[in-house]
């Protein structure tokens, strides 16, 4: 058992997702950044897909009463071990029994991404154990954990290796690029120039359903739409001109406007978008979109 001593903000079991689902609407959510957690699974053993941790903003304190191989990637936070020893990031620990490990703030962007060697062992619900916080299944009981809890983890056998990732370069200017939307042509002359030419502030009511966005109006014609099927990354245009960029856990069909979607190259910046950050949006062709893959991580032994 993994026992969890403080909670942090939102501390939620993530895998992959739970894709397939969609017609009964249910998203796939999963991890905000799925490579991440990939990379973390495979620094300590692990297969890609398994159950880990995804933490937001400020992070909790855990014990392991029997030790375990752990690793964390994405976002730096404060981190510790009961010695007091700073926490690596992207490398291989090994903790022994009764060991704590504590996360406190983000030092930078918003989230990152916990695995332990066996994986987390809540039961699946609709193939996957991902916490589903706005229908309240999932996870760890469908909600973030809390101080007490514990959870059941899958002790694996084997050898243990050390070893270091190496993320990829994150783009550093703020820009999240898009393609454009099927509404984009819906929008008039200044609305397209405050969204392509303006930058917009992170709302604080942000949350994994999606990033709400302040700043100059992106207004449009008025214009009624049946309810279409969206995914992360679309930008929905509300009647008050403000975009949200739809997140992981946001909804399936949506009927307001949408002037743009995010590449999936560039998903993993908007899971370290936190309040207050300023975002802009840059234009690429499809076809560049296409040809982008998601950045790499590479792995070495460290020992």
């Amino acid at each position: 058992m993994i026992e969890v001593v403080r909670a942090g903000l939102c501390d939620l079991v993530m895998d992959p997702g739970r894709p397939g689902w969609g017609a009964l609407g249910v998203p796939a959510g999963g991890a905000a950044d799925p490579a991440a957690l990939a990379a973390a699974n495979r620094l300590v053993g692990n297969d890609a897909a398994a159950a880990g941790l995804e933490i937001t903003l400020s992070g909790p304190l855990l014990r392991f009463p029997a030790g375990g191989v752990v690793a964390l990637t994405g976002a730096r936070f404060a981190a510790a071990r009961s010695s007091g020893v700073t926490v690596a990031w992207n490398e291989t620990l090994v903790l022994a029994a009764g060991e704590t490990l504590s996360l406190g703030p983000a030092q930078a962007g918003c989230r990152c991404w916990l695995a332990l060697r066996g994986g987390v062992a809540v039961t699946p619900v609709m193939d996957s154990r991902s916490t589903l916080l706005p229908a309240g299944f999932g996870g760890h009981l469908g909600r973030a954990l809390q101080a007490g809890d514990a959870l059941p983890w899958m002790p694996a056998a084997g050898e243990i290796r050390l070893l270091r990732a190496h993320p990829p370069v994150a783009p550093r200017n703020g820009t999240l690029r898009v393609v454009a939307g099927p509404q984009a042509a819906c929008f008039d002359d200044a609305g397209l120039a405050a969204f392509f030419n303006s930058p917009y502030r992170v709302d604080p009511a942000s949350d994994r359903r999606g990033v709400r966005l302040k700043g100059p109006a992106a207004t449009h014609e008025p214009i009624e739409l049946a309810s279409q099927g969206v995914l992360p990354g679309a930008v929905q245009v509300p009647p008050d001109g403000q975009p949200i960029i739809l997140g992981w856990d946001g909804p399936v069909t949506g009927g307001y406007p949408v002037i743009a979607g995010v590449i999936s190259a560039d998903l993993p910046m908007l899971a370290q978008l936190r309040p207050g950050n300023t975002v802009r949006f840059g234009t690429i062709e499809l076809e560049a979109a296409r040809a982008l893959a998601a950045g790499q991580w590479d792995i070495e032994d460290i020992a």
